[in-house]
């Protein structure tokens, strides 16, 4: 079967401690990797001010993760819990043309 590729970024709250954060990142990686995708590359991109304010918050730290997936399972399911955590501000996932 094809695999898909799919790029998803998501803001994380400036305000949490590098521990916390470092464990959310591993969090959402493993709910990737646990529902048959492979996470190609997961890396924070910069600490960045944003266009507007989100619950009170001026700026964010942006993470990428590039993923490859058979199905939709992965990105449904981050995209599910991304909408619960409180220390994700906003997510984006995109389907990527390779």
């Amino acid at each position: 079967m094809a695999q898909t590729h799919y790029e998803i970024t998501y803001i994380i709250k400036p305000d949490i401690s590098e521990e916390d954060k470092k464990a959310l990142v591993e969090r959402f990686d493993k709910i990737i990797k646990d529902n048959n995708a492979e996470v190609v590359d997961s890396k924070d991109w910069q600490k960045r001010r944003l266009a507007y304010g989100i619950n009170g918050y001026n700026e964010g730290t942006y993470h990428i993760i590039n993923v490859q997936a058979a199905d939709q399972t992965a990105v449904n399911e981050f995209d599910r819990l991304s909408k619960i955590d409180d220390s994700v501000l906003r997510h984006m996932i995109i389907k990527r043309e390779d």
